[in-house]
């Protein structure tokens, strides 16, 4: 067996990475995909490796000498490399094709060795390596029948983003049987480049063969493997992210990220925190209805959001504010308020991030639980001077919660002592506590000096929708954060959500009821595996102790580099004693994945 790759474009959209040598020779982690691929190849004793070259070429061809590939490598020279595309590539090497069997590559790909290995190990002898379809993917796709015959190949004018589901992405490796390229291949693409030209793509050729009675080529769809397709600077920094020279450097750049996993192939991320069983499907068709409209025609201003808010939480549209994400909020309020402010710690970095160290006054819970109830923090507190205290709850990461009636009474405590309380209820609709939040106008009025926030990115599945609330009897200070942030700070997919999930209310409802019979049975399940102590939770969230030989920030390496599974390393976290991990609550088979992992490791 042989290899071909393709490796004579420009890489025009890695723009000036690409001014003085190929795009094959971008580095990735420091390693160049040209000489990635080379050595993969090496490893398998294959008879020749042949590289289409055109671009630089002189520049590859010299860079190739210096690697010391043991396999004999011949060159192809496309000298019109800025005139066609890969088909005429591949057609200045058909020669080749028909002497012996042959691996196909894109220059520009990245991978792990086993991808090379199913290709190879699957007996039959023509195929097409391909993955499931997954949003970040683009190019060619196909469609398979059950025994993976290549029904069709797709183009980008032919792709239905409503059939995606039935879409495998082309990996852009092939193994052609050297009779396959005989009878099917090197005659249909001699055709085609004489009839339609040779500014094509290769894969126009296979989409022609499928058409056939008997094509002779079928798919190989890969599972776990890593694998990604460079074409910009984008691909770039997720490539390195998911091919990464270490676990630590892995877990660096993965977390540096803030999100955006979908890009990141097989990632399960118990890292954020939102409810794995809300919106409903019939919610989400609501949305995609209405999709074009929503897309093409600006938001409603502040004044408009304030009203929906009002109407679903049952409050005054004058004592709500709508937020870009509760972070948008938590930003124009701690620069708002003056003095000192009380925090439990360790808490959410989002509010002590806004303020300087010299303006908190810290409580930190003296047991291995992180707990604390509602008389811990008054006593504490009773002498000291702030202006302001904020209670998370239930709290993050702990997980630990007050009751409604508790917190009552720490409203009492502050409006006696003229300060104002901060309750974050991201999370109270995950506690066990039937009507547990304090947006209510009868509890606003009560207590002037109470702000309840809220984000509704945690407990009703929309993160990506980026909606928080902050509710308040207080008008000048709804009035000054409804001027300090943008008319516009809601996009229109917000606005509509807003609009239309109180009739959703039932399957809201429902959904919390089947999340905490998970989270329940999560629970007992995580309480089987060795050396890990869990911590009590009314969240969305499980905090627990890491017992044993490993350190929590070695398990979120390992967790993620072996399994996948990104969790939050909470050892470096202020207030935090010990080594300490927070997991999220997610599907039952997502659940189980992790619990089966953390026996693997912590046994």
């Amino acid at each position: 067996m042989q290899s071909i790759i393709l490796a004579a474009g420009m890489g025009k959209r890695l723009k000036e990475l690409t001014n003085n040598n190929t795009k094959c020779m971008v580095k990735v982690n420091g390693v160049t995909m040209i000489e990635r691929m080379l050595r993969q190849l090496d490893k398998l004793h294959l008879s020749r490796i042949v590289v289409v070259v055109g671009y630089k070429a002189k520049e590859l061809v010299e860079f190739i000498s210096t690697l010391n590939i043991e396999t004999p490598i011949e060159y192809v020279t496309n000298e019109v490399y800025d005139k066609t595309n890969n088909i005429y590539s591949l057609y200045l090497a058909r020669d080749y094709l028909l002497k012996e069997d042959t691996l196909l590559l894109e220059s520009d790909l990245i991978f792990e060795s086993s991808v090379l290995n199913q290709i190879i190990e699957d007996p039959y002898p023509s195929l097409a390596l391909v993955a499931k379809y997954e949003s970040w993917m683009d190019g060619t796709v196909v469609t398979l029948d059950e025994e993976n015959n290549i029904l069709s190949f797709l183009d980008k004018k032919h792709f239905k983003f409503e059939d995606i589901k039935n879409y495998f992405k082309t990996v852009n490796i092939y193994k052609f049987s050297k009779e396959f390229s005989n009878t099917h291949y090197v005659p249909f693409l001699e055709a085609y480049s004489r009839a339609l030209g040779n500014n094509e793509y290769y894969e126009q050729v296979l989409k022609v063969i499928t058409l056939l009675d008997k094509p002779e080529i079928k798919a190989t769809i890969l599972g776990n493997e890593s694998w990604y397709e460079i074409d910009d600077v984008q691909d770039l920094d997720i490539a390195e992210a998911i091919f990464t020279t270490s676990a630590q450097d892995k877990l660096k750049k993965i977390q540096s990220r803030y999100g955006g996993y979908w890009r990141y192939p097989g990632l399960i991320d118990f890292c954020y925190l939102v409810n794995p069983f809300y919106p409903t499907p019939k919610l989400l068709d609501e949305i995609k209805a209405n999709f074009e409209r929503l897309i093409s025609d600006y938001p409603s201003g502040m004044g408009v959001n304030s009203l929906l808010a009002a109407k679903y939480f049952g409050i005054k549209k004058e004592h709500v504010v709508v937020g870009n994400g509760a972070a948008e909020l938590i930003k124009s309020l701690m620069e708002r308020l003056p003095g000192k402010i009380g925090m439990v710690l360790p808490t959410f970095e989002e509010y002590p991030n806004r303020k300087s160290p010299n303006e908190i006054v810290p409580f930190y819970p003296n047991n291995t639980n992180y707990s604390y109830a509602a008389s811990d923090l008054i006593d504490f507190y009773e002498n000291k001077d702030i202006s302001a205290l904020l209670l998370i709850n239930p709290d993050n990461p702990s997980g630990n919660y007050i009751e409604k009636a508790d917190v009552l009474k720490l409203a009492r405590w502050a409006e006696n002592r003229g300060n104002t309380l901060i309750v974050d209820e991201s999370f109270v609709d995950f506690s066990e506590e039937k009507e547990a939040t304090l947006l209510d106008e009868n509890i606003l009025n009560r207590y002037p000096k109470l702000i309840v926030l809220k984000s509704i990115s945690k407990s009703f599945g929309v993160p990506g929708l980026r909606l928080g609330i902050l509710a308040s009897h207080d008008t000048n200070l709804i009035d000054f954060i409804k001027q300090d942030i943008a008319i516009w700070n809601i996009n229109s997919f917000g606005e509509f959500y807003m609009q239309i999930f109180e009739k959703y209310k039932s399957d809201y409802e429902n959904a919390m009821k089947k999340f905490k019979d998970v989270r329940s049975e999560y629970i007992n399940n995580l309480l089987t595996v060795k050396n890990l102590r869990v911590v009590p939770s009314q969240a969305n969230y499980v905090m627990c102790e890491v017992l044993g030989d490993y350190k929590a920030k070695e398990l979120t390496e390992i967790l993620l580099d072996q399994y996948n599974l990104f969790i939050k390393d909470l050892s470096s976290k202020i207030g935090i004693n010990g080594e300490y991990i927070r997991i999220a609550v997610k599907r039952p088979e997502e659940n189980d994945k992790m619990v089966n992992a953390l026996k693997m490791v912590l046994k």
